[in-house]
């Protein structure tokens, strides 16, 4: 797999990031090098590091020590909205859309955001002008289309994740970082937006994905990283996670 790696411009790589606070390394030495097109999933008990890891990744925190590579260009200091722009999406834990908003109305702002606009977000867009179209597309993609003018708050919580992937979508990412999406939705939904993910990575979007499902992780992701105690434990296929008893026991001894 390294040699893989090695022969591209990596879409994303971490190289030797830390975050400390107060003395305490929450993040320490962690170097993820992931090429385009590829899935990583990374897991670890809680508070092993992994929302602080996207955090850094995404630009929200910045790193005591090391760097953060889009692309091959080291974005450490460029902030979210930068980073953004250059192809990196983020979904959060908690739902961060506007839920006064349609569906529609939300993915339509992030499509607007990403070409530069600003001051005219608030105003009524014209039905068929571009954003319009690419946020139609980015919700047809996910299964909304007949869910489009629904006030986004009043959406379930699975369809709400949708919502999400249609703003990544939009707003044109390549690399995603996908923050548990399957936290708190249904056995129903983990399905379908397995299978969701799933396609968005057929069709190219390298992705980076936290997530506590272990089925999920192993049945989606081509390689897991391992998280403890902010240090990187382990990385290696899904079979090879699975079989690792070093990975086991920071999973308290239960079998992965």
């Amino acid at each position: 797999m390294s040699e893989t790696l090695e022969a591209q411009v990596p879409a994303l790589r971490a190289r030797d990031l830390g975050f400390r606070v107060g003395g305490l390394d929450i993040i320490r030495d962690v170097t993820l090098t992931i090429a385009p097109g590829h899935f990583l999933g990374v897991i670890g008990p809680n508070g092993a590091g992994k929302s602080t890891l996207f955090n850094l990744l995404s630009g929200v925190l910045r790193p005591s020590a090391g760097e953060v590579e889009l692309d091959g260009h080291v974005v450490t200091r460029r902030r979210p909205a930068e980073r953004a722009r250059l192809g990196l999406g983020r979904t959060f834990q908690t739902s961060s859309l506007f839920n006064g908003l349609t569906a529609f109305e939300n993915v339509r702002l992030a499509a607007q955001a990403h070409r530069g606009g600003s001051g005219r977000f608030w105003r009524p867009p014209r039905p068929h002008d571009a954003d319009s179209v690419r946020a139609g597309e980015a919700l047809a993609l996910v299964g909304l289309a007949d869910r489009a003018s629904r006030v986004t708050g009043l959406l379930s919580h699975g369809d709400k994740r949708k919502v999400e992937l249609a703003v990544l979508l939009a707003s044109e990412a390549r690399v995603l970082l996908l923050d548990e999406p399957m936290a708190g939705v249904t056995a129903d939904d983990v399905a379908h937006l397995s299978e969701l993910i799933a396609g968005l990575h057929r069709e190219g979007h390298t992705v980076v994905m936290v997530e506590h499902h272990m089925s999920v992780v192993v049945g989606l992701a081509e390689s897991i990283a391992v998280l403890d105690a902010g240090q990187l434990l382990a990385l290696g296929t899904p079979d090879e996670i699975v079989a690792n008893e070093t990975v086991q026991r920071a999973y308290l001894g239960q079998p992965l």
